[in-house]
């Protein structure tokens, strides 16, 4: 675990109790009441702790909360979610993301994928459900509008579809395969609880062999940037890096697709921008 930086904590403690008043919490200020904000007891009070445990804490003399103290510690002083996760930090109790996956993309990023109208990109979950992409996404991998929410699963559609293993070359479709597995069982990890992390697991073991043996090995490992050798039915293979931009508070990916400026695969997404999503195969 991580270190403990108590003077900092306690230091916090106090600044953060100093700024919180008796009537926000539903308690009478008082006459006598000679500091700002709540008292000591108050906060333990709040917090369901004994006094002495958190006066401890506020002289940097404390033991190491737990994360269900921190919270309790949190609620009590009335926290923002960015000031409880640096209360986790100074505690060596780093935050966890939220409780299941979350599906709704920030605004903002969502204008970005807009914006970027000659670059394929898309946010996926921490399973790989694809949430939200560009024309230029559905151009080089598919049409993900056209598909059933529970289809539109990067992993799902590796390890039951073989036309889209057939879309990497053989290296990189097993490294896909190795790695995709590899970050789902971290995920699976971080949620527990959560019942479509756990209904996509037993989707996968019934349908695929394959995902079945690599689940096996029981290998964990988070995504990262990479290069990807991807054919497409149209304007033939791509070399291209794919970058993948995490957002901690969601834990989602923003994943982008591009390709070196003079180079064959640079000209085969401009080309690809023209063709969208339509066949040119008769």
């Amino acid at each position: 675990m991580d270190q403990v930086d108590r003077t900092e904590l306690a230091a916090f403690l106090r600044g953060r109790r100093a700024r919180v008043q008796p009537a926000d919490v539903g308690l009478a200020n008082g006459p006598r009441r000679r500091t700002p904000g709540l008292r000591r007891q108050e906060v333990a009070q709040l917090a369901g702790m004994s006094v002495d445990y958190y006066i401890r804490l506020e002289q940097a003399r404390g033991p190491r909360p737990s994360r269900q103290m921190l919270g309790a510690i949190g609620r009590a002083l009335r926290l923002s979610g960015d000031e409880l996760a640096y209360l986790h930090h100074l505690a060596g109790e780093p935050p966890g993301p939220p409780p299941g996956l979350v599906k709704q993309v920030r605004p903002g990023v969502l204008h970005l994928l807009d914006r970027l109208d000659d670059t394929p990109a898309m946010v996926c979950d921490a399973v790989y459900t694809v949430l939200a992409w560009n024309p230029m996404a559905a151009a080089l991998i598919t049409d993900f509008s056209a598909l059933p929410a529970g289809e539109r699963n990067v992993i799902w559609r590796f390890f039951s579809r073989p036309a889209a293993q057939r879309r990497f070359d053989a290296a990189d479709a097993d490294e896909f395969a190795r790695a995709s597995v590899a970050d789902l069982r971290a995920a699976a990890a971080r949620y527990p609880n959560d019942p479509e992390v756990r209904g996509l697991i037993s989707r996968l073991s019934a349908e695929s062999a394959d995902f079945r043996s690599r689940w096996a090995e029981r290998d964990v490992e988070v995504a990262r940037s990479t290069s990807k050798r991807i054919r497409h039915p149209e304007v033939g293979w791509l070399d291209l890096e794919c970058e993948a931009l995490h957002d901690p508070h969601r834990d989602q990916w923003i994943i982008l697709y591009t390709a070196a400026p003079g180079t064959p695969s640079h000209e085969a997404l401009r080309l690809l921008k023209v063709v969208g999503t339509q066949s040119l195969t008769p």
